[in-house]
């Protein structure tokens, strides 16, 4: 269960803060947000405003000023990259839309390209508005190529809001509440990080191995799954043991299922590497991309398909009218460019392990600190109440959020208690550094 802003809304921490941090006009925006929008968990009621983002800053209506280390996972190259902007203001003025049908070259370019950076025999590709959407287009795919309909995926997992993504999520916060059944033959195991494997009591076999073990026999039961898809590394953030995923690779193939690797907060360099799934020596069979693909300015997302998949032209598997939108391609296809260019997947590896380094030196006594973990600039500190518990302590991961929020730096809690930290691959290191004194000198006063 991810940390909800409407839990945080109501709390003590989140009070204390906005009596320090709200003026008239932030709360008045605030009001008016909470009487125009539908309330859900997650989105509205909002924590703050935002008046402006620019790099890694956003900045609220008061003028505040804070790192962002949340943004969604779509700030990859940072808040309006100047290039980005001139690009998307350059292809407004030649060509804002391509009706359906007709296809046209900023589009086929971006096609290109993404088959071009994907691994393997990965070159089919389909665009969509949304994650949730590639999702839903993946898993029609892999019914087609299979003539099978159920999938295996993992409790905790997230795929998107949609009724066929939310069905192979694992996020209750997604399902609890939809009246009836959700998707027909959707099954759930165990993640790599389940209990046992969190809190060390896996016994004499990896836990994380035994837990492949278990994707082979439920697929071998089953019998007809036509896909597992899953996140690569799951966004907590939680790192998949070694050889996990080749074990799960060799199930699939062993009983005809497709692996679909779901890479839309993960993805284009994120973890240092273009793909997360890089770091576990495999390819799947099918990939999708989204959030930062647009470079945090339009919404497109991607699915990217081995060339043997491409068998649904007889029928439509993601019929969307903005399909092959040149304005968010070009966004999308800049986005690319900049983060080869600017040397971003390397930047993310380098930083990414300074920063966890910097990290466990500095918490290493704090008996709250369960472990600091993640890959590149995707990386968190789990909050315990205490190292020999390994229980979860949401309580003080509150605190310590709105102690970094008040300092002017802004993340995400999930799964609780796991303060997570993806600021974007831009970052320089001494923004990072401070930043990460922010977290530490937060997590000091929130545990003396």
């Amino acid at each position: 269960m991810r940390h909800t802003e409407g839990e945080a809304n109501t709390s003590t921490a989140r009070a204390d803060w906005a009596a320090q941090e709200e003026d008239g006009a932030t709360r008045e925006l605030l009001r008016r947000d909470g009487q125009a929008f539908l309330h859900q968990s997650l989105s509205s009621p909002c924590v703050a405003t935002i008046a402006k983002a620019e790099g890694i800053w956003i900045e609220d209506t008061a003028g505040r000023r804070y790192m962002d280390f949340h943004g969604n996972s779509v700030h990859h190259i940072g808040y309006g990259h100047p290039r980005l902007v001139a690009a998307i203001k350059s292809q407004l003025d030649t060509l804002p839309f391509s009706p359906r049908r007709f296809t046209n070259e900023v589009s086929v370019a971006l096609a290109e390209k993404l088959k071009a950076i994907a691994p393997g025999d990965l070159g089919r590709v389909l665009f969509t508005t949304g994650g949730s959407d590639a999702n839903e287009v993946a898993l029609r795919l892999a019914r087609a190529a299979t003539g099978r309909f159920k999938t295996l995926s993992f409790w905790d997992a997230f795929h998107g809001a949609g009724f066929g993504a939310s069905s192979v999520g694992g996020e209750a916060t997604f399902r609890s509440h939809i009246a009836g059944p959700l998707l027909p033959g959707a099954e759930h195991i165990a993640p790599f990080h389940c209990y046992r494997c969190a809190y060390g009591h896996a016994g004499p076999e990896s836990c994380g191995l035994a837990c492949a073990k278990m994707v082979d026999y439920v697929l071998g039961r089953e019998g007809d799954v036509a896909a597992v898809i899953a996140e690569p590394m799951r966004a907590v953030p939680v790192v998949p043991p070694a050889g996990y995923w080749k074990a799960v690779q060799e199930a699939c193939h062993r009983n005809g299922a497709l692996l679909i690797m779901d890479e839309i907060p993960t993805g284009l360099g994120k973890t240092g590497r273009m793909f997360a799934f890089e770091h576990d020596g495999i390819t799947p069979d099918i990939v999708t991309l989204g959030k930062a693909l647009g470079g945090g300015i339009l919404p497109i997302a991607a699915v990217i398909a081995r060339e043997d998949l491409n068998v649904a032209g007889d029928f439509a598997i993601g019929h969307y009218t903005h399909e092959k939108n040149p304005l968010t391609a070009r966004a999308a296809l800049t986005t690319i460019e900049i983060i080869e260019e600017e040397g971003l997947v390397e930047r993310a590896a380098v930083l990414g392990g300074w920063a966890m380094d910097q990290l466990r030196e500095a918490l290493a006594g704090n008996d709250h600190v369960g472990d600091v973990r993640g890959r590149g600039l995707m990386f968190g500190v789990e909050m315990v109440k205490s190292r020999e518990s390994r229980a979860p302590a949401p309580e003080l991961a509150e605190r310590i959020y709105y102690a970094a929020l008040a300092a002017g730096l802004s993340f995400k809690i999930s799964a609780g208690s796991v303060l997570t930290l993806s600021p974007p691959l831009t970052i320089s290191r001494d923004d990072l550094g401070r930043a990460l004194g922010i977290v530490v000198t937060a997590i000091a006063g929130a545990t003396a």
